[in-house]
């Protein structure tokens, strides 16, 4: 049995081997993947005025986030990833909502929003990998 470190030097030649366009495949598993986070985060926010829901939003592969979001819109979503991100100029209070304050008690949304949307959307994009990699084998890509 070789090691640890010969087994991941071999599994990243592997995955260095598969062709872009098995990303391209993929991208749009990612894409809807990340749509339906939003989506159940937009139907868990506390809804007062409807500000905070409309301001949560998708970024998805290769694209830049809203100037707002984490590091000031300089994040660039990698080739293999899709952003959703909560806020903007008028709204930057999604954090307080989530985590709560001393005099308010915490109404989460993100991460429950994203533990619901987690199994479907891995299962989404497994498929769309196994798919696009028998695609590649056969020279269908």
């Amino acid at each position: 049995m070789s090691s640890l470190s010969k087994q991941s030097k071999a599994l990243e030649a592997r995955l260095k081997a598969i062709p872009g366009e098995v990303l391209d495949e993929v991208r749009p598993a990612l894409v809807k993947g990340a749509e339906e986070v939003a989506g159940n985060m937009r139907a868990l926010v506390p809804v007062d005025e409807g500000d905070l829901q409309a301001s949560i939003a998708v970024t998805g592969p290769g694209d830049t986030t809203p100037a707002y979001a984490s590091d000031g819109g300089r994040r660039t979503a990698n080739p293999n990833e899709a952003l959703v991100t909560v806020g903007n100029v008028g709204v930057r209070h999604g954090h307080l909502q989530e985590f709560g304050t001393v005099k308010q008690e915490a109404q989460p949304f993100m991460l429950p929003g994203f533990r619901l949307a987690k199994p479907r959307a891995m299962r989404r994009i497994q498929r769309a990998i196994g798919k696009a990699i028998r695609n590649a084998a056969r020279g269908a890509i």
